[in-house]
């Protein structure tokens, strides 16, 4: 590679501080060893879990009515419930094996095969279960258990037509009724009618329904809670009071029944209220382990947390498939002939397509190795939660403080992967023409399926907010759903010495300014990256705390505009957070690589790829606040370059460390008359193509 100083006009900086030469022709078993520095903890689970999968069965149908999709779906999730994969996430007491973490290994790949079917397991096993799993008490056992085997198919009713992330105000009502000993769920108005909610339109016979509940001589309720509530009798029809709608043909996810649930003064026993974190009597006298309501409400939103990362990690696996399927294709089909061999040449020969897939190529390793990390702490609290070494409802304020960190990170995590998703489906579409237009090639399903991945589970831009919100509030556990005010007061006290000491970063920020404009630091140095980006994260928070001092003196009111007109700012801390944080998921794996290994040598450069293009994404910050200079600047774009030169030809080995199964990469793409297969072979081209047999003739 040329030199980044060289390219500056400077002196050359050792070689050490440059990035080792590939060898020109790739190794194919640094995929396996890339492999494993993906799999993390997990690998042995997640191949048990690969081979159970790598049939056809599991992917998606494309063809078909809506209602046979829908069918066709739920054998699939038979299937799914068969392996066993996603009933060890449930609690031993409900005779799972207590890992609640593996739920995320399963939708991470269930998303390399079949969308459809990572959302309606997720729904099943980790929404619905999850909730009477982690909600409910020993009462509650049956349902937990129908969930795993598919005996009791269900729902989870949260959002709702005027209500969708802010959940706290959900309008659903459920009222206590001492006489019976029932409790009434209503919906007040059109308002209130439940939306979206997956499993309903067809196959739902329960639901977890959240409601504000209210007990007999108290006006205000004591919060939203869940409850188990029947939906359809074992005919499929509705159950009287409960009436369900059908959202039909959607964007994406079509096997998944998304329907509404509306409710006329449905009676349901009182023991139907998932009781973990909250009780009624049988005279009507209410009764909590968590005396703040804020606090209890955020507790019973613990199910979320699981949600968030899942569906950030299905994203992921249907990203990894896209890539693998597009830079495959780079490898085979060929197009012009710039050269003087006389024969066309691969697409991957051209700089402009590797760009577009080996950047995202790179960002799309450091959020795998950002939610291993992640994986990895939620199992390691969930675990501590059920040894009771930590106590869910009276926590120590460095358990609480851990929570909201927990929360904050699967918010963030969930953003990035997603809009990652999204990204980088669609460039791998174009990036195979029209092969990558036809349905039997997966991309445009994974396209759709994924679509909405931004939204649902919280969208993006709302969840980047709340992350950006927690960050100021500095995770204080005093700060549960804090008022605005609550924020600038808090942020304009606390924030700046408590976000140093958490980034790492004790020296004054003139003084790592000055280091960075030190034309001794190389762009290469690990050290140098991970300090310009934590920079960011911290120049970002400080400003945008200046941003809102002001406000200290105002009225609430006044102080709420203050922080509305800061929310591009929010988000653009939040942004910061957790580029911060795959930057040093990236650094940690490459230290586990043994130094001199061409794995290592190959994973270097793709944390260099990583952060120039994360720095490109925010050059103009940098130079406005002259964190880095235009020569810098231009020379990490150079950098680029050279990279993805570098990489080209070990882009497929990158790919291959996915461990995309094989079910999945058998698709007509590979076949077509574009690719060296099939240019040797043309009776291949009548494999899923539709090239009319005169136009094979001539």
């Amino acid at each position: 590679m040329t030199s980044v100083e060289e390219k500056e006009g400077r002196k050359a900086k050792p070689e050490s501080r440059q990035p080792q030469t590939l060898p020109e022709t790739p190794d194919a078993a640094v995929a396996g060893k890339l492999k494993d520095l993906l799999d993390g903890a997990w690998g042995e689970r997640k191949d048990d879990i690969r081979e159970q999968l790598n049939r056809e069965e599991a992917l998606p149908m494309i063809e078909g009515s809506v209602e046979d999709i829908r069918a066709a779906l739920l054998e699939k999730v038979k299937m799914v419930a068969g392996s066993g994969m996603m009933q060890t996430a449930f609690s031993e007491a409900n005779g799972g094996s207590g890992e609640a973490h593996v739920g995320i290994l399963g939708l991470d790949l269930l998303g390399q095969f079949n969308g459809s079917l990572a959302i309606k397991s997720g729904v099943q096993f980790g929404l619905w279960g999850g909730a009477v799993d982690v909600l409910g008490t020993e009462r509650h056992r049956e349902y937990a258990q129908g969930a795993m085997d598919l005996s009791m198919l269900g729902s989870y009713g949260m959002t709702e037509r005027g209500h969708g992330s802010n959940v706290q105000d959900l309008e659903t009502t459920a009222t206590y009724d001492p006489e019976t000993q029932e409790f009434i769920i209503h919906s007040p108005s059109p308002s209130a009618t439940k939306v979206y909610i997956g499993n309903t339109a067809r196959d739902g016979r329960w639901s977890a329904v959240f409601a504000q509940l209210y007990t007999p001589g108290e006006e205000e309720s004591h919060g939203v809670h869940c409850f188990v509530v029947r939906i359809r009798e074992d005919d499929g029809s509705p159950v009287e009071g409960v009436k369900i709608g059908d959202h039909g043909h959607k964007g994406g996810l079509l096997g998944v029944d998304n329907g509404t649930l509306t409710f006329d003064n449905v009676r349901i026993p009182r023991e139907a209220l998932l009781n973990q974190f909250g009780d009624v009597d049988e005279a009507g006298n209410y009764t909590s382990p968590i005396e703040s309501k804020n606090r209890r409400f955020f507790t019973m939103l613990g199910t979320l947390i699981r949600g968030r990362i899942a569906v950030g990690a299905a994203g992921a696996g249907a990203t990894k498939s896209a890539l693998a399927i597009a830079t495959k294709y780079a490898h085979q089909r060929r197009q012009f002939d710039y050269g003087d061999a006389g024969r066309e040449d691969k697409l991957i020969d051209y700089r402009a397509h590797r760009r577009r897939l080996i950047i995202p190529l790179a960002r799309t390793y450091a959020i795998q190795l950002l939610q291993n990390q992640l994986t990895q702490r939620y199992a390691d609290q969930t675990a501590r939660q059920a040894s009771g070494e930590w106590s869910v409802t009276d926590p120590t304020k460095a358990q609480a403080l851990a929570s909201r960190e927990m929360e904050t990170l699967a918010a963030a995590f969930k953003a990035v992967a997603t809009e990652h998703a999204t990204d980088t489906i669609q460039e791998c579409r174009e990036a195979c023409g029209g092969a990558g237009f036809m349905s039997e090639n997966l991309l445009t399903t994974f396209r759709a399926d994924t679509d909405v991945y931004n939204t649902f589970e919280g969208d993006n831009t709302v969840l980047l907010q709340l992350a950006g919100k927690n960050l100021l509030t500095a995770y204080t556990s005093e700060m549960a759903n804090p008022s605005a005010m609550d924020i600038v007061k808090y942020a304009a006290t606390n924030v700046t010495d408590i976000f140093r000491s958490r980034a790492g970063l004790g020296a004054t920020v003139q003084s790592v300014v000055d280091t960075f404009a030190s034309e001794e630091a190389s762009l290469f140095d690990a050290d140098y990256q991970l300090k310009v980006i934590q920079l960011r994260e911290q120049l970002v928070m400080r400003s945008l705390i200046r941003r809102i001092q002001g406000a200290r003196k105002l009225s609430r009111a006044e102080g709420a505009k203050v922080i509305d007109k800061a929310q591009d700012h929010m988000l653009n801390a939040a942004w910061a957070y957790i580029e911060n944080l795959m930057v040093q998921a990236m650094i940690e794996a490459e230290r586990s690589l043994p130094v001199g290994s061409t794995e290592r040598a190959v994973f270097e450069q793709v944390r260099h790829l990583f952060v120039f293009d994360t720095i490109i994404r925010n050059a103009g910050w940098y130079q406005e606040q002259n964190v880095i200079s235009s020569g810098r600047v231009k020379a990490a774009r150079a950098a680029i370059n050279d990279l993805v030169d570098s990489l080209g030809p070990w882009s497929e080995v990158l790919v291959d460390a996915f461990a995309v199964p094989s079910v999945v990469l058998d698709r007509p793409i590979f076949k077509d008359g574009g690719t060296d297969a099939s240019r040797d072979n043309p009776e291949a081209w009548t494999v899923g193509s539709n090239i009319p047999t005169t136009a094979k003739e001539n």
